[in-house]
């Protein structure tokens, strides 16, 4: 009889995988034995595994590059990353190693754009991306950005008033895009994305404030859906509304050479996942490619902004179950050693899904639980509305300690969750670790921050100076 917790996973999903194998009865996540680090570090800890940015924009690059080839698509593509997943040194760093442009958010990406461009890490022929809806001090720093010259600047336009902003911070001529304000998919509870400009007023409102102004010229058409790039009828359809404003603007605008398709790759959240993102890239270029032919005009450059992408698969939470309560006949919580709400707050505000799987004893018989965080809020649990599946764990054991990890946390959650600030009922975010390989291909290991300490939280609550 099938009772161990592998039994499961071999019944259930195709195991090994490429990020994930075995060891005896530990789990290893790309190679890396995830027990020796606990033994390490301890736990909680988030870990982020470098090599995995570089390897996913690799991977990109090669997509578009044989749909180009494929289709004889006479365009360039560049890949930006989207910042605002993850603002840290080392991703940034790593994105920018592999080849790409940078897309911000906030004044306070300039900022840090800035300190990219002083350490040559940004160079000069590179372009910045600046998206988002711009306050003054974006707009100003965005402005000193385009006149330094230090490096190329794009201000994605989301509204009307912001290119006489820029305009009257600047007396350089610059270029911009346009941001399309996409229809969103009948489930959403509006219609119409707050960001951009709707498809019907971007022709006149090229023709009011830009065709006739020296200073301006119109370089992209940014398209970005909620939902990403799927293949699904509706995401073809918003393309194809698109390319029709595209061709619309390209007849009356020589300037315009670039599309922009924004972001969306979606990223491993179950052992079952499944999505072909080289056909999604191969359809891609070839719907633009045949209208673009259709309509007698030359193809664009085409850029992505992926971030969860980049980022996201890249890092891991790991817990300690550290007791199990049965509060009921039926219900089973496993009480881990931090808090959901505070270290994966995706999971607990949008039931954001991720790879759960046991680090150890992975031999033993199996049970179904439900995962509890230890602060004192109703909310603070993760379990089957959150995850694919029932959870199903090896038996909990008072004198053989189980760990568990969380995959593929690497976008958005230190950001949410307030990196080094206060969190909630003060439980501390948990030590951070940075994990690459040298050129030998050897694994090393860095503590990028120990986990907060009381102390730090007094200091932040004006109880100590």
């Amino acid at each position: 009889m099938k009772t161990k917790y592998i039994d499961l996973i071999d019944q259930t999903y195709f195991f090994p995988q490429e990020e994930f194998t075995l060891r005896d009865d530990n789990l290893l996540f790309h190679g890396i034995d995830l027990m020796q680090l606990v033994e390490q570090y301890g736990s909680p800890l988030k870990f982020m595994y470098l090599p995995k940015i570089s390897e996913n924009i690799s991977k990109a690059k090669q997509w578009f590059s044989d749909a180009f080839r494929k289709y004889d698509y006479h365009g360039a593509y560049h890949y930006c990353y989207c910042t605002k997943s993850s603002h840290f040194r080392h991703v940034i760093e790593r994105a920018l190693d592999a080849g790409v442009y940078i897309e911000t958010s906030s004044a306070s990406d300039l900022s840090i754009v800035n300190v990219l461009l002083n350490e040559k890490k940004v160079k000069p022929t590179d372009w910045v991306i600046c998206n988002g809806f711009k306050q003054q001090e974006y707009v100003d720093k965005i402005a000193e950005l385009m006149t330094s010259k230090a490096v190329n600047v794009l201000p994605v336009l989301d509204n009307y008033v912001e290119i006489e902003q820029i305009k009257s911070k600047t007396a350089e001529p610059f270029s911009v895009g346009i941001r399309i304000a996409s229809e969103e998919e009948p489930k959403f509870e509006f219609y119409t994305s707050r960001l951009g400009i709707g498809y019907k007023n971007i022709v006149p409102f090229y023709k009011q404030y830009i065709q006739d102004d020296p200073q301006i010229s119109l370089r992209m058409l940014h398209f970005f859906i909620n939902t990403g790039i799927r293949d699904t009828a509706y995401y073809w359809n918003e393309l194809q509304k698109c390319l029709k404003v595209y061709v619309g603007l390209k007849k009356i605008c020589p300037t315009l050479n670039s599309l922009n398709i924004g972001g969306g790759f979606p990223i491993k959240n179950s052992l079952a996942f499944s999505y072909d993102y080289a056909y999604m890239v191969d359809e891609i270029v070839n719907q633009v490619r045949i209208v673009c032919e259709e309509a007698g005009i030359e193809v664009p450059d085409l850029y992505t902004e992926f971030g969860s992408y980049t980022v996201g698969e890249s890092a891991g939470t790991i817990y300690k179950v550290l007791y199990q309560k049965q509060q009921n006949d039926r219900e089973k919580w496993n009480m881990i050693d931090s808090s959901f709400i505070t270290t994966m707050p995706d999971s607990w505000a949008i039931n954001k899904r991720f790879i759960m799987l046991p680090l150890n004893r992975w031999n033993d018989t199996y049970e179904r639980v439900l995962l509890g965080g230890i602060t004192c809020d109703s909310d603070d649990y993760y379990n089957s509305e959150q995850h694919v599946n029932a959870i199903y764990l090896p038996r909990f054991s008072k004198s053989y300690p189980l760990y568990i990890g969380f995959f593929h946390t690497g976008a958005y959650q230190e950001t949410v969750g307030g990196f080094g600030g206060l969190q909630h009922c003060l439980v501390p975010q948990p030590k951070y670790v940075l994990l690459d390989r040298d050129e030998a291909g050897n694994l090393t290991s860095t503590l990028f921050k120990e986990q907060q300490t009381a102390l730090e939280f007094l200091t932040q609550l004006g109880y100590t100076q």
